[in-house]
């Protein structure tokens, strides 16, 4: 049953995450801990801890791990109508270390899953639950001809749908064919109306990492609304004509995966009920701040009644 109402919707992969504790390395642990994770459930899983109805459409396999996936969705309040059990693909698995210096080493066991079987089938059934936002990433994309369809489905007829758009390049070099992620970046651009894109995407995407020049580059490739993140600098976001630096909230970084997915969610969930761009980038970098100080994409979130106060401290209050 597809799920109306709906303010944000993510439109990809989410596997299982193993990992070992912090410190430990794959090769020598005896213990792994098992999480969730994926770029587009965890920005679903900040809008709705801050009170707003978030989604995925996506496929999982017919096992265990997916019926996990699923549990955890809506353990974080996601709903999962829009989510495939297919019989014939397994659900993806990716480890990751974490190592004392900083350093990740992600391995992904996600070719031939059940999410790289997603097509415009999928992007149709997405739009039909008319969304007030659909949140995509070239991770989605990367992911093999069928996803990349549904990809550029969603963009073509989305506007058409009244289902506005929120693109995050997301490059990730362990997909393959970065300079193909690039090119698909630019050419997607047009359709964003919220581009949430990282700086050293911003220079390999838009030619800068400036960040007056990077707004610029992307107003002229028609992106609607766009927010820089920074990582450990914070983020930049519009004020008008102004470009203004927001320094990062974070005191305590245990892992950075997960915190621009968070920031996302704060920003999209904070400017679909009214906040301001500086409101929206301003909640965004205290959800992010929390995922970064745990070592799961979504364990840092804070509890739903203190992410519900965060958001009303932004949104203008009705006269």
């Amino acid at each position: 049953m597809i799920t109306d109402g709906l303010d944000v919707v993510g439109f990809g992969e989410a596997m299982v995450l193993m990992q070992p504790p912090i410190g430990a390395d794959l090769r020598s642990s005896a213990q792994l801990g098992v999480h969730v994770a994926g770029a587009e459930l965890n920005l679903c899983a900040a809008v709705a801890r801050v009170g707003l109805a978030a989604g995925l459409c996506s496929r999982v396999g017919a096992d265990p791990l997916g019926e996990r996936v699923a549990d955890h969705a809506r353990a974080l309040g996601v709903d999962t109508g829009l989510v495939l059990v297919d019989p014939d693909h397994p659900t993806g698995l990716f480890l990751k270390d974490v190592r004392p210096d900083g350093e990740r080493r992600v391995h992904y066991y996600r070719r031939g899953s059940a999410a790289s079987t997603m097509d415009s089938a999928d992007a149709r059934r997405l739009l039909a639950a008319r969304p007030a936002v659909v949140a995509v990433s070239g991770i989605t994309a990367a992911l093999g001809p069928g996803p990349l369809r549904g990809v550029r489905t969603l963009l073509r007829e989305a506007r058409a749908a009244g289902t506005a758009v929120a693109f995050d390049p997301n490059l990730r070099p362990a997909l393959g064919d970065l300079d193909g992620q690039i090119a698909l970046a630019r050419e997607l651009l047009a359709s964003a109306d919220y581009l949430l894109i990282g700086v050293e995407e911003a220079e390999a995407i838009l030619g800068t990492a400036d960040p007056a020049a990077v707004f610029r580059a992307a107003s002229a490739a028609g992106v609607g609304e766009t927010v820089l993140k920074a990582g450990a600098d914070g983020c930049y976001h519009a004020d008008g004509d102004r470009i203004v630096h927001l320094p990062s909230a974070a005191s305590t970084v245990v892992d950075p995966v997960g915190g621009g997915d968070a920031f996302g969610g704060g920003y999209l969930a904070a400017r679909l009920r009214g906040a301001s761009p500086a409101g929206a980038a301003w909640l965004g970098s205290r959800l992010a701040a929390g995922v970064v100080a745990a070592a799961g994409d979504t364990d840092g979130l804070p509890d739903g009644a203190t992410a519900r106060a965060l958001l009303a401290r932004v949104v203008p209050r009705k006269s």
